[in-house]
């Protein structure tokens, strides 16, 4: 294990945690430093692919990696701001838990698809506790005169945050795991409310997201180019990416 674990340090690219703090009882706002981020090509909806655990040689090689959007970037001082959800009790949970200050992080990028898009007018964002960071991502960096509704639901309000900023730019509404029904309702109130080119983002719960999307494609026929869909979780695993 020592073998994999040095190598994985080789090729990961290296950082320093600057800031931890509590947002909420289940989120670790955590800042890292290193720079290599002032070099990086970003665009607003990329993941980083974070070691934790490096050291425990209890977890496996694949349990020792964790996916956690980029809730915000700052080029120029080369820093990343990750807000880091602990509801699983998984590594990831464990490790911001334990990380402090002036600790080394190993990291790579991972792009993925669910990025930041402008090609609409009008956007409905939805998601979870564990999708919030990077929908208040997309949604920073939208242009100006971007209409933009949203639902995010989590069964403890206590445990939802502002974005980085401190602005509110989300409705928070109080639903219980898996709320397909709840959901399909607020969504039926909202879609006659938005105007010219309609983009949708879906995002957390992989339950919620089949269940969405199966309504958006099927009984609404919603073009897949405006039909975005990120599953960041499975309530029978954990650890899902």
């Amino acid at each position: 294990m020592a073998i994999i674990e040095a190598f994985m340090k080789r090729l990961l690219n290296k950082a320093t945690v600057i800031h931890k703090a509590i947002l909420t009882p289940a989120v670790y706002h955590i800042r890292i430093h290193s720079d290599s981020i002032r070099k990086a090509e970003f665009v607003p909806g990329y993941f980083l692919r974070v070691a934790v655990g490096l050291d425990n040689d209890a977890l496996s090689t694949k349990d020792k990696i964790r996916s956690y959007t980029v809730w915000d970037i700052d080029k120029e001082k080369g820093t990343i701001d990750l807000a880091i959800a602990t509801e699983s009790n998984g590594p990831g949970a464990t490790w911001a838990a334990q990380s402090k200050v002036d600790d080394q992080v190993y990291f790579a990028w991972h792009k993925g698809k669910f990025l930041v898009d402008d090609t609409a007018d009008s956007y409905l964002m939805i998601g979870d506790l564990s999708a919030l960071a990077h929908l208040y991502e997309i949604r920073r960096n939208l242009p100006l005169g971007k209409k933009v509704k949203s639902i995010i639901y989590h069964q403890n309000m206590q445990e939802l945050y502002p974005d980085i900023d401190g602005s509110n730019p989300f409705s928070f509404t109080q639903l219980p795991q898996n709320p397909t029904a709840e959901l399909l309702q607020l969504i039926k109130e909202i879609i006659p409310e938005m105007k010219g080119e309609k983009m949708i983002y879906i995002a957390g719960d992989s339950w919620v997201c089949v269940a969405l999307t199966h309504y958006f494609r099927n009984e609404l026929q919603w073009p897949s180019s405006k039909l975005k869909v990120k599953p960041f979780w499975n309530p029978e695993k954990k650890g899902l990416e």
